[in-house]
């Protein structure tokens, strides 16, 4: 039996393949306006990052104020993209399926936009009551506070949880909290989780036979 009480997921990276999509669109919308960046520079600065951040480095990169419906129209192209395009991250399906305590998501990202990415891809009968988002408590990560509420909520201190997460930003967010975290390398293209997370490994399946044999 794991010695973890409640499993603590991220939502894009972790659950859905949803990193390439939405962060090509922020490539592509940066671009437009003169950044000249491409997607290997949005995975190491992007990457689960508080959009009003990515703003924010984008408009350093533009040397000027970046348009005001710039967010509203990154949040449609993407979600247009996401339906179409994205998938559940390999594995996880047959990881939650597998699991024998309480498990919740925990994201950066809008309710909105966590329950479209979980309902296109299948996973979002799994989460439902158990959706924790950034901008609910406009906390965000690398502060913890987004896992502490979900934690606290489904009756759990921190050292009895175990968070998954694929960003650098995460990762630091969970131990900053307390909690043990395993980075979810498979994208990790900077190979910056292992020195950080409590565990690092490449697959869904070899988390979930980490589970089980601890």
């Amino acid at each position: 039996m794991s010695k973890y009480k409640c499993i603590i997921f991220d939502c894009d990276g972790v659950l859905v393949d949803s990193e390439p999509i939405g962060n090509q669109v922020l490539v592509d919308m940066a671009n437009e306006l003169g950044a000249n960046i491409d997607l290997e520079y949005a995975y190491k600065h992007f990457k689960g990052g508080k959009m009003q951040s990515c703003v924010d480095k984008i408009s350093v990169l533009i040397n000027q104020p970046i348009p005001e419906d710039f967010t509203t129209r990154y949040r449609q192209y993407s979600f247009e993209a996401f339906k179409t395009k994205i998938q559940p991250i390999q594995g996880v399906i047959d990881l939650i399926q597998s699991l024998k305590i309480p498990y919740c998501v925990a994201s950066s990202g809008p309710e909105n936009k966590i329950r479209l990415n979980l309902e296109l891809t299948g996973l979002l009968p799994y989460f439902e009551h158990k959706i924790f988002s950034c901008y609910t408590i406009q906390k965000w990560k690398p502060s913890p506070d987004v896992f502490n509420w979900a934690a606290e909520t489904l009756g759990f201190n921190p050292h009895e949880c175990l968070v998954i997460e694929d960003s650098l930003t995460g990762v630091r967010a969970a131990k900053n909290g307390g909690f043990d975290v395993i980075g979810y390398t498979a994208h990790d293209y900077n190979n910056e989780l292992k020195n950080e997370a409590t565990f690092a490994l490449s697959s869904m399946e070899a988390i979930k036979k980490m589970l089980m044999d601890s």
